[in-house]
C-alpha cells in the first residue's frame, strides 16, 4: 500500500536524512550521504525493498498513528499510538554527526538512527520490522548474531542492530523481528548504525543521552533565528528543514531528500533531487541571510564559490552535495516506483546541459553576500568577471531554460532577464567599490542591450505580458521573478500584465503552474504535472510587490494549508486531489515560504 507523500515527515544528522510515515515505518534511508545507495526503498518499491516500522502489535498493516509532531524547535519526531490497552509514543532521530575541521571522507562519524519506544499509559505490546536492503532495495545482507546484537553485511555495507534493553530479537523472511511489552514510564530504544564493511565496528552511541544532546543541538541551532513576524512557526519549521537538507562537511544544501517522487502519478516525470542546484542559489542565501543564519549562509556561499571554480564554459546547473560534477543518470528497473510511477532514476542527466540562468543566479548570490557583510575575497571577484567574460559572448545563444527542458533549447525569457541580472550586479558591485578590477561601462552596455532584447522579443504588447520563450505565446510562471530581481519596478504596467496573465493561464484552484503542459512540446515530455508550490510563492511576492498586499495574504494562507501536518512541503501539490507531488521535502518550496514571509512581514 503506497502511503500518501504527505504522510510522511523528515529526520536526519546533517549528512543525511529518513522519511518516516505516520504508519511508523521507516520507508527511505540513504547511507552514509544524502546521494548514497538507500537501504530502506520501500518508497519507491515494496516492503521487500527494505523499510523499518515499529508499532502496536495489533496495527493492521499501513494504520497511522493517532497523532505526531516534531518536538519544538527541532527535528526530532514523536508519534503517539492510542490502543485499547494503552498509549505509546515512539521518538525517532537521527543524533548530528560531528564533521572535523580537517574533514575527510575517512574522518566522517558513522551515522545512527534511534527510535525510543516509550509507555505512557496502560500496557501496550510492540513490534518492530526490520528489512535492509542495501543498493536501493536490490541487495538482501548477511544477518549474523554478535555478542546478542544483529551486524548486517553485504559488499561495502554494515549495519548493527541493537535495543537497549535487550528484548525478544529473531530473524524470520529475511527481516529482523522484535516483540515487547512497554508499560507506563518503561523506554525500549533501538540503535542502527552503519559503517563501512571493512572498518571496524564503532563506538556503540548511547540512544537516551543521544536524546538530550540532539534536542540541544537543535534548540541552540534555532535560537539564532532573528525572525520574529507573522507566521514565525511556519517559517522556524522551513528553516529546520533547509538545515536538515544541509550537508554540514561542505555546505552544500540538497534540494530534496529523494529521489524519484513523481509529479505525475503513474507519469514519467521523476527526477533525483539529492543535488545542489545554482537556480536555488540567490533565494536560498537571501532567506538564510534575512533570518540570521549566517554561519549557514556563509557555508553556502563558500559552497557555491568551490563548485563554479573553473572554466566558465563548464559551469553546471547542479552540483553533487559536495560540488562533484558527474551525476550520470541511470535507471533502476527492480524497483517500480511511487505508486507505479516508472522509472525510478538515481543521478541528472540535466547536469550536462546549457542553463544560462545560473551565470545570474551565482553572480547575483555573491553579490548578495558582499551586500550583507560577508567576508569577500579577490579570488571570488575575479571568478565573477570571468562568469560575465562568458556570458558576455554567450547571452544570445538559445538554452534549456530554468525548468530543465528536454525539449529543445529556446531563447528563454527567464534566462535574459538574468543575463541582465548578472550585468548589473556587476554594476553595482563596482560603482560601491571602485578599487576592484572591471570595466564598469563593458557591463553598463551589456546591462542595456540585454534589456532592449527582452523588451523587444519577450513581451507580448497585444496581450500584455512577458512569454516563456521569444516568439512564443506560452506563460512561464518564472517571469513573476522580474520585479524582484530589479528588472522592472513593480508598477510597470508590463509587470502588473505579466502577474495577472501568469494567474489567469497557468493558475490552478488559486496556485500556479510552472508553465502550460497541455499540447506543448516545450520540455519534451509525455503527461502533465502538479502546481508548482515554488512559483506559488514567487505569485504570493509578485502581488505583494504590485499592492494587492490582501490578495498576498490570502493566497501565502493558502499554500501554508497545503503542509503536512508536520509542516513539511514537497515540490508540487495537485488541488483536485488534494495530494502532494514530487520529491520531497523539497528545499526551494521551504525557501519560498520564508521569502514570502518575509515580504508580507516587510512595510508597503
Amino acid at each position: 500500500m503506497t502511503q500518501p507523500i504527505e504522510d510522511y515527515a523528515l529526520i536526519g544528522d546533517l549528512m543525511t536524512s529518513a522519511l518516516v510515515g505516520r504508519d511508523g515505518s521507516i520507508d527511505w534511508l540513504c547511507l552514509p550521504r544524502f546521494d548514497s545507495a538507500a537501504c530502506f526503498a520501500k518508497l519507491l518499491g515494496d516492503e521487500e525493498n527494505g523499510h523499518w516500522r515499529i508499532a502496536p502489535l495489533d496495527a493492521a498493516v499501513g494504520e497511522p498513528c493517532t497523532r505526531r509532531a516534531y518536538v519544538d524547535g527541532s527535528l526530532i519526531l514523536e508519534s503517539y499510538w492510542e490502543t485499547e490497552t494503552g498509549t505509546v509514543k515512539v521518538t525517532d532521530f537521527m543524533p548530528q554527526r560531528e564533521v572535523a575541521p580537517d574533514f575527510m571522507p575517512q574522518h566522517e562519524a558513522t551515522p545512527d538512527v534511534i527510535r525510543i519506544v516509550e509507555g505512557i499509559s496502560g500496557t501496550v505490546r510492540m513490534r518492530s520490522t526490520l528489512r535492509l536492503r542495501f543498493d536501493y532495495g536490490h541487495v538482501v545482507p548477511w544477518v549474523r548474531r554478535s555478542n546478542g546484537d544483529r551486524v548486517a553485511i553485504a559488499g561495502p555495507d554494515s549495519a548493527w542492530f541493537r535495543s537497549e534493553p535487550p528484548v525478544r530479537t529473531w530473524g524470520e523472511a529475511n527481516s529482523t523481528r522484535s516483540q515487547f511489552p512497554v508499560t507506563a514510564g518503561r523506554r525500549v530504544a533501538f540503535v542502527l548504525t552503519w559503517h563501512p564493511s571493512h572498518r571496524p565496528r564503532p563506538e556503540p552511541c548511547e540512544p537516551f543521552g543521544a536524546l538530550e544532546q540532539s534536542l540541544a543541538d537543535w534548540r541552540e541551532w534555532t535560537a539564532q533565528c532573528r525572525y520574529e513576524g507573522p507566521y514565525q512557526e511556519a517559517v522556524t519549521r522551513s528553516l529546520i528543514t533547509l538545515k536538515a537538507l544541509t550537508y554540514a562537511p561542505t555546505g552544500g544544501i540538497a534540494a530534496a531528500a529523494t529521489t524519484s517522487l513523481p509529479e505525475e502519478l503513474g507519469g514519467v516525470r521523476n527526477w533525483d533531487y539529492r543535488y545542489c542546484w545554482l537556480r536555488d542559489s540567490t533565494l536560498t542565501l537571501g532567506s538564510l541571510l534575512s533570518t540570521g543564519f549566517l554561519d549557514e549562509a556563509r557555508a553556502w556561499r563558500e559552497w557555491l564559490l568551490r563548485a563554479v571554480a573553473g572554466d566558465p564554459a563548464d559551469l553546471q546547473i547542479m552540483y553533487g552535495i559536495a560540488g562533484e560534477r558527474r551525476i550520470p543518470e541511470t535507471e533502476l528497473p527492480w524497483l517500480r516506483g511511487y505508486a507505479s510511477s516508472a522509472p525510478v532514476r538515481v543521478g541528472n542527466a540535466a547536469v550536462d546541459q546549457l542553463q544560462l540562468d545560473v551565470y545570474g543566479e551565482v553572480i547575483d548570490s555573491l553579490y548578495l553576500a558582499r551586500s550583507a557583510g560577508l567576508p569577500s575575497e579577490r579570488h571570488a571577484w575575479r571568478i565573477q568577471l570571468a562568469l560575465l567574460d562568458f556570458l558576455e559572448h554567450n547571452w544570445h545563444r538559445p538554452d534549456e531554460g530554468l525548468w530543465e527542458v528536454r525539449g529543445p533549447r529556446r531563447h528563454f525569457v527567464h534566462s535574459k532577464v538574468m543575463a541582465w541580472v548578472a550585468a548589473d550586479r556587476a554594476v553595482r558591485t563596482l560603482e560601491g567599490d571602485p578599487s576592484l578590477d572591471g570595466d564598469v561601462e563593458r557591463w553598463r552596455a551589456m546591462r542595456d542591450e540585454v534589456h532592449r532584447d527582452v523588451c523587444a522579443n519577450g513581451y507580448d504588447p497585444e496581450r500584455g505580458t512577458f512569454t516563456q520563450y521569444y516568439g512564443s505565446a506560452e506563460l512561464d510562471a518564472a517571469t513573476l521573478l522580474i520585479p524582484r530581481v530589479g528588472f522592472l519596478p513593480p508598477d510597470d504596467p508590463r509587470v502588473v500584465g505579466t502577474v495577472d496573465a501568469v494567474r489567469a493561464e497557468l493558475g490552478s484552484s488559486g496556485l500556479v503552474r510552472r508553465y502550460s503542459t497541455a499540447g506543448s512540446t516545450v520540455d519534451g515530455l509525455p503527461g502533465d504535472e502538479g502546481a508548482f508550490l515554488a512559483c506559488s510563492f514567487w505569485l504570493t511576492d509578485a502581488l505583494h510587490m504590485t499592492g494587492r498586499r490582501e490578495e498576498a495574504r490570502t493566497l501565502f494562507e493558502r499554500l501554508l494549508s497545503v503542509r503536512n501536518d508536520v509542516g513539511l512541503l514537497a515540490e508540487e501539490y495537485d488541488p483536485l486531489a488534494g495530494r502532494q507531488l514530487g520529491n520531497f521535502p523539497q528545499a526551494f518550496s521551504h525557501v519560498g515560504l520564508v521569502n514570502s514571509a518575509l515580504t508580507l512581514a516587510s512595510p508597503a
